[in-house]
């Protein structure tokens, strides 16, 4: 079979006739590679290779080395008709194989496929045909729906996409005939004839996906085992054997797929949560538009009762709206104007007029979904583990197969028909469909269940890793108390000339440039107030002190003690006045210059109800150790502490000291989470084992940098995160266990001829379904 494939190749970066020259050169000393032809007019590369020796990877990769690049296109697949982990890796290595595919990536728990391929190539038409020869349908996104967003429903397309369940169910009513015929005592030809359409009806997907697969690939996947096992038992006249097994075997396929699918069906259902339209308001009146025509600044109307079909701000109105579908929180939240809206979120009763922050691919409901699927085809560690095993297992287990088939009739006289049948039962047991499958189902099942309860999962890893967990870090502001601190006191010292407006008015001058949550409380009360900021620039954080800004020339600052103890001179009073203040359990922050301080501003943070009753029930669920790490000062942090029962206290932290302290836990506990507001803490979630997420929604940075995201302020989510991770462990291991121990019971009832052909495919195909309904179980955990 010749091996020779020629492709041409977009070239970008060439620049000189001389650079062309050097660049097909460069190209034509690669292994394997027969000729090169270089068209600088059109920045093309004509080459013609053996595949067994340069793979178009190399060639890309010295293009590369080069100084030069490939032209590329990124193209998404909806997938269907992958009935297993098995059919998902198979159809991954064909796609891989076409020409000007550099890679393909397949991700069975959500169907669908990525490829990266050179453009220009009519890569999606190969790729598609490829799926179709294995056996799948493989669509691009904007082909799966219709021009009304529904795929179109008609009774033909029904039964086509119910093809394979009926193919399995005229298989099964061919095998009921050929036991009637039989039991009658029907011509033997009758029966052998409704035994081979029990199998030609059952067999028609899997012999051409196996056969598609060998011819592609070289490999033998569990439809071409299966296949060969049907042929070889009706060659050796065991026609009810090779009928039940490929009925079975079909049957096994058909109800994993609708098992599958109802897994899926979560992720469907997030994508279902914004609208397709909306009413974009310009001129005066509103006209209806698809999402996807909106742009950032638009203004769009959201009615009562409506979903609010873009992440936007509120420009007019005020309602209630229920952003459970994003964030999980049952209770509705009151919006008005400058208020922060999501898509999918369901407005109540006022109308709003919403100011698009973000286009329709990029808004945070799209994230999620992006990043849900991401997590669902992420590789766990133990999912590591099983295709490993799978690799050496499969091939293994077909040599032995082999041998079984050969050694005892040419060596010991056996019965060759005894042994043949033997080896074909082996073959069955080959297929490791149901250990492949144990992590990805309990993985897809459980990232997706968490999205429904308003928490973001970014794949097996974490999920593992939050099982482990023995030791919490609690960040205080906005995680154990509520993140909105208000100014309860402003102290004027005894020599300053200042009243206590003017004090605020410059504490808030400074703080204005300021996205803290203390910063901006200063800034509200100001506003509260009524009182006029002061121009300021040249404004420095003081990260973990304060800050500092120059006003009319005059360098201020704002802060903590020990910033005052560092930079300005004071009495021993200012200290005292501090140390009552934060005996309190309020946040002090002086205001001076350079040679003075004015006075003294105390901030307060209420801690969040939740958050006794969160710390109750970590401990409940096994949580060894917890921990508060704070900025703020000792007084205050001890007197959160003491409320909600948490003993390890660090206070007086800078970002720096808060990885340190998680690195203290590590060494002491093993596996540590952090839990904090995702974007001042981002040090400290890094360092982590894992790194929690709250109150993320609309937040970027959290987004992006957690493992684990809580999309709302709910501290109370973290126990049922713990439950969550601990319970998908638990599925896995389960899973593996039941997998590898069946396996291995069959294998040895094969060798000793105790097991027979249909019960070594119901065993396989049974445990497949005991492992797709065990993980499937987290869906319903809480």
């Amino acid at each position: 079979m010749t091996t020779t494939r020629r492709i041409t190749l977009p070239v970008t970066g060439l620049d000189c006739v001389d650079c062309a020259r050097s660049l097909e050169g460069g190209v034509a000393q690669l292994e394997g590679v027969s000729t090169t032809r270089l068209n600088f007019a059109a920045s093309s590369l004509a080459v013609e290779h053996d595949a067994q020796r340069s793979d178009l990877a190399s060639i890309v990769a010295r293009i590369r080395e080069m100084g030069y690049d490939v032209a590329r296109e990124d193209l998404s697949f909806e997938v269907e008709g992958m009935d297993c982990a098995d059919c998902a890796a198979t159809l991954e290595q064909a796609v891989t194989a076409v020409p000007g595919v550099l890679e393909a990536q397949v991700m069975f728990a959500p169907a669908q496929m990525r490829v990266s391929g050179i453009s220009g190539q009519r890569l999606a038409e190969a790729v598609i045909q490829r799926a179709s020869q294995l056996g799948y349908t493989a669509r691009l996104p904007s082909t799966v729906a219709g021009a009304d967003g529904q795929v179109a429903k008609n009774w033909w397309t029904h039964v086509y996409k119910q093809r394979r369940t009926l193919l399995t169910v005229a298989s099964g009513g061919f095998l009921v005939v050929a036991f009637a015929l039989r039991a009658l005592g029907a011509a033997e030809w009758a029966v052998t004839a409704a035994y081979a359409l029990a199998v030609a009806s059952g067999s028609f997907y899997v012999a051409r996906s196996g056969w598609a697969t060998w011819r592609t690939t070289g490999s033998l996947d569990m439809n071409a085992l299966m296949s060969i096992a049907a042929i070889g038992a009706m060659a050796i006249g065991e026609w009810a054997e090779g009928a039940t097994a490929m009925f079975l075997f079909s049957l096994g396929n058909t109800l994993e797929a609708k098992s599958m699918d109802r897994a899926r069906q979560a992720i469907h259902k997030l994508l279902d949560l914004s609208p397709k339209e909306a009413n974009r308001v310009h001129d005066g009146h509103a006209d209806r538009v698809r999402v996807e025509q909106l742009k950032v600044g638009d203004l769009i109307e959201v009615k009562p009762g409506e979903k609010v079909p873009m992440d936007g701000v509120v420009e007019e109105g005020s309602s209630t709206v229920n952003q459970a579908p994003i964030t999980g929180e049952s209770t509705p939240v009151d919006v008005h104007t400058g208020s922060e809206v999501f898509a999918g979120s369901i407005n109540g009763q006022g109308a709003l007029l919403v100011r698009v922050t973000k286009v329709a691919q990029d808004n945070t409901l799209a994230r999620i979904v992006r990043m849900v699927q991401e997590a669902q085809s992420s590789r766990a560690p133990a999912q590591r583990f099983v295709d490993t095993f799978a690799k050496y297992y499969t091939p293994t287990v077909i040599a032995l197969a082999a041998g079984v088939a050969v050694v005892p009739p040419l060596l010991f006289g056996a019965s060759f028909s005894t042994w043949f049948y033997r080896a074909l039962v082996l073959l069955v047991i080959a297929c490791p469909c149901a250990l492949v499958i144990s992590t990805p189902v309990a993985i897809v099942s459980a990232v997706s269940n968490a999205a429904q309860h308003g928490v973001l999962i970014k794949g097996g890893t974490h999920l593992e890793t939050i099982s482990r967990v023995q030791a919490l870090a609690f960040d205080k502001t906005g995680t154990l108390t509520e993140g909105r601190p208000a100014v309860t006191d402003v102290v004027l010292l005894d020599s300053s000339a200042l009243t206590a407006d003017d004090l605020l008015s410059l504490a808030a001058s400074i703080e204005v440039h300021s996205q803290h949550p203390v910063a901006q409380a200063v800034v509200q009360e100001a506003h509260h107030r009524g009182l006029k900021l002061q121009p300021s620039n040249d404004y420095v954080q003081l990260t973990g002190w304060g800050a500092q800004a120059r006003l009319d020339g005059q360098t201020y600052y704002i802060g903590k003690h020990g910033l005052f103890c560092e930079r300005v001179p004071h009495e021993k009073d200012v200290c005292r006045l501090i140390d009552e203040v934060e005996g309190q359990g309020k946040t002090a922050m002086l205001v001076g210059d350079e040679r003075d301080v004015f006075g003294l501003i105390a901030v307060s943070d209420p801690l969040r109800n939740s958050s006794r009753q969160a710390v109750r029930a970590l401990r409940d669920a096994g949580i060894q150790h917890m921990a508060m790490l704070s900025g703020d000062n000792e007084r205050t942090a001890q007197a959160i502490a003491e409320l909600v029962d948490i003993e390890d206290v660090q206070a007086n932290l800078l970002p720096q000291h808060k990885v340190q302290a998680v690195e203290r836990l590590l060494d002491e506990h093993g596996s540590v989470a952090m839990v904090g507001d995702g974007v001042n803490d981002a040090p400290a979630l890094a360092r982590a084992s894992v790194g929690v997420a709250m109150g993320a929604a609309g937040s970027d940075a959290a987004l992006e940098t957690a493992d684990i995201v809580l999309m709302s302020d709910a501290l109370e989510r973290m126990p049922y995160v713990i439950r969550l991770g601990r319970q998908t462990l638990q599925t896995i291991k389960v899973n593996i266990a039941l997998s590898l121990a069946i396996k291995a019971l069959f294998l040895l009832l094969a060798m000793g001829g105790l097991a027979t052909l249909w019960m070594a495919v119901f065993a396989d195909m049974g445990t497949s379904l005991m492992v797709t309904f065990n993980g499937m179980r987290l869906l319903r955990q809480s």
